[in-house]
């Protein structure tokens, strides 16, 4: 009798993305690809910047704070470097963030609540009392009114008896990303670029150890697109702001090594990494190859690096702790030069001190402890993530081909272009998690029915009273004339081509506000009103 043969049913195999949609295989074999050998230092740059990375020296360990008045964000700066930490970051207020004074009506209910309250000279004295400036670097997470900022720092650094070009630091002003995913605008687009070309100009000439602009792609990551999206139209934004300097007649190896950049880390661990190198490399050509930059130091990205806020959650925030720690391990392996550990009470409030502390020293143990800074490129050689890298260069080079024929990242933003893209890939994360195919611990798998109190830092609303008198004193104090003669002079080159910078400089210097600077501008520039997308 004949025996039946017996044949085995394929299984299909299961399909399994990353958080981008990448397709991930069961497994990975080594690709007929053939690859370049690279190292670290050396164009492109995909295994670092810095030939011997972490191996030499850590990142800067830059932990974000500020709340309530300059004197309680004075001391949690003094705090944070008493425990280790490398460089301070500056949070600020609503009212600080788009120009308003404490005691506008604007700024009711809101002053010293997500950062600290910066009305004039005298709060960033206080900010920084005791902190010599010419001695660490500071990152100042500020946009619409960066110049403002910038300008209160350097007299605050002058009243210290160090020189501008003493000071090290980092001022965001990435205005084109405000329009797309934040909205902490006050002027239209153009204006707002030339306030920005103004401080890059003005910072290579007298502040040339200062970064004068940060190109974010955190806050569209925090929006909710993907990673390819992150770093697509973050650099399609660093190109327009290129363009700038450009127009002004700068030379692209005079201000492109100052230059700097702010991602996002979320939890996709190989995926984050991945994004670190495609990001590298992709700049180092478009600088090379688009802006025939020459400066090694032109071609190289240098980012900041904070942990996923959108990811920390509410419910069981000691787990934060752990996602957050996920996090920094991927940013470190990605190369980063600086990075800000999330605290795990920030889904519920701003940290408490406690809650600061730990997110430091879970830098401090993957920099001390793990052994990833030992070698300087640990993840190079995985076939799953050089493959990963492949794919999201791929796409981000279509994306970047898009948006120029758009006719660039201005033209893009106006046509609601990254907008859409952000809200459809938002959407479909908000899907995941409602119908539980994407697992958040503690949340929609794991989830405890009595969750335990938390020890929240709250900001009464009498410290806005309290600013509101400390400002009509200063009002009352300074030499009104000579106030109004500084701001008086800054609106009329505002509505010319001259460099604006010495002019608010000056106006700072007088004690005008940061309400009253950026008033000025609304007289001449007008206010932005963004259009309804759909």
């Amino acid at each position: 009798m004949a025996t039946k043969k017996v044949t085995k049913s394929k299984v299909p195999e299961k399909k399994v993305f990353t958080d981008s949609e990448y397709s991930v295989k069961r497994i990975y074999q080594k690709s007929s690809k053939k690859r370049p050998t690279e190292d670290a230092g050396k164009y492109p740059f995909t295994r670092g910047i810095h030939p011997g990375m972490f191996r030499e020296r850590f990142w800067t360990m830059r932990q974000y704070s500020g709340f309530g008045d300059a004197k309680l964000t004075n001391e949690r700066f003094k705090f944070m470097l008493e425990k280790g930490q490398t460089g301070l970051s500056m949070a600020f207020d609503l009212p600080t963030q788009i120009g308003y004074d404490s005691d506008s009506p604007q700024a009711e209910g809101e002053v010293g609540k997500v950062g600290v309250s910066i009305t004039s000279i005298k709060d960033m004295m206080t900010a920084f009392d005791g902190i010599p400036l010419g001695k660490v670097s500071s990152s100042m997470t500020i946009n619409s009114t960066a110049s403002t900022l910038l300008a209160y720092y350097i007299a605050v650094g002058e009243s210290q008896g160090f020189k501008s070009n003493e000071l090290r630091g980092t001022t965001q002003n990435d205005i084109l990303k405000e329009y797309i995913a934040r909205n902490t605008y006050i002027y239209p687009p153009q204006p707002s670029m030339r306030l920005i070309g103004d401080m890059i100009e003005f910072c290579a000439e007298k502040v040339p150890s200062w970064y004068p602009v940060s190109i974010s792609g955190y806050h569209m990551r925090e929006a909710g697109c993907t990673a390819t999206q992150e770093i697509a139209f973050t650099l399609a934004n660093a190109i327009a702001y290129i363009q700038t300097c450009l127009d002004k007649g700068l030379k692209i190896d005079d201000f492109a090594p100052r230059l700097s950049f702010f991602f996002c880390c979320t939890i996709e661990f190989f995926e984050e990494v991945a994004k670190f190198r495609v990001e590298r490399k992709i700049y180092a050509k478009i600088l090379k190859e688009r802006f025939h930059a020459k400066n090694p130091k032109s071609l190289q990205l240098k980012f900041h690096t904070q942990t996923s806020g959108e990811s920390l959650t509410a419910q069981q925030p000691d787990n934060n702790i752990v996602r957050v720690a996920v996090q920094s391990m991927a940013a470190v392996l990605g190369g980063t030069q600086s990075l800000h550990t999330n605290s795990r009470d920030e889904a519920l409030a701003l940290p408490t001190q406690e809650s600061a502390k730990i997110a430091l020293r879970t830098q401090q143990i993957v920099g001390y402890e793990s052994g990833v800074t030992k070698t300087v490129d640990p993840m190079a050689g995985s076939y799953y993530l050089e493959e990963l890298c492949d794919e999201i260069e791929e796409q981000t080079w279509k994306y970047l081909k898009k948006i120029d024929k758009m006719g660039g990242a201005l033209k893009s933003i106006e046509k609601g272009f990254f907008q859409a893209e952000i809200r459809q890939n938002a959407y479909r994360l908000k899907k995941e998690v409602d119908d539980d195919s994407r697992i958040l611990v503690g949340v929609n798998k794991f989830s405890d029915e009595v969750e335990s109190k938390q020890n929240l830092l709250r900001i009464d609303d009498s410290l806005g009273r309290k600013q509101e008198k400390a400002i009509k004193a200063l009002r009352k104090s300074r030499d009104n004339k000579k106030t109004t003669g500084a701001l008086s002079k800054m609106q009329s080159v505002a509505e010319s081509d001259e460099n604006l910078m010495p002019y608010i400089l000056n106006s700072v210097k007088s004690h005008a506000t940061t309400g009253e600077i950026s008033n000025t501008f609304r007289e001449v520039f007008g206010e932005y009103k963004p259009k309804e997308i759909f």
